[in-house]
């Protein structure tokens, strides 16, 4: 088990915001543009586990060199059920430097570009404090 996924499951947050690179790139499943960096990517994997419900992990599968994830998941967002996948690169210090979230189906999709939209002025506080 990747010890993100292990971060994640248990909510330690910290946990997982240290296995960030400096220059990790998030990049959202309804957003276009990506974002770049530890601050802001750390605030937004905050912001998802405020309104993320019932979040777990199913399935887990690797590269055979062991720099490629993918973590899919199941959640619920304003009651509706959710399907999606972590995608997860690592650097060669072993530290996540890409994390790419898709999500089905669109109705889920929409309610959580709502729920995170709804969410996105504390998290651009966040990532500003941390800097």
């Amino acid at each position: 088990m990747h010890p993100f996924r292990q971060a994640v499951e248990s909510g330690d947050l910290a946990a997982a915001e240290a296995l960030l690179a400096d220059d990790v790139v998030f990049t959202s499943p309804v957003a276009f543009k990506p974002y770049p960096g530890k601050a802001i990517t750390a605030a937004i994997l905050r912001g998802v586990a405020r309104v993320f419900e019932d979040f777990h992990y199913v399935r887990e599968t690797a590269s055979a060199d062991g720099r490629d994830h993918v973590l899919v998941f199941r959640a619920k967002v304003k009651g509706r059920e959710l399907q999606g996948c972590d995608l997860l690169h690592l650097n060669e210090d072993g530290l996540i430097d890409k994390l790419t979230v898709m999500v089905r189906p669109l109705s889920a999709a929409t309610a959580l570009a709502e729920a995170m939209g709804a969410e996105f002025d504390r998290i651009q506080r966040e990532a500003r404090t941390a800097e």
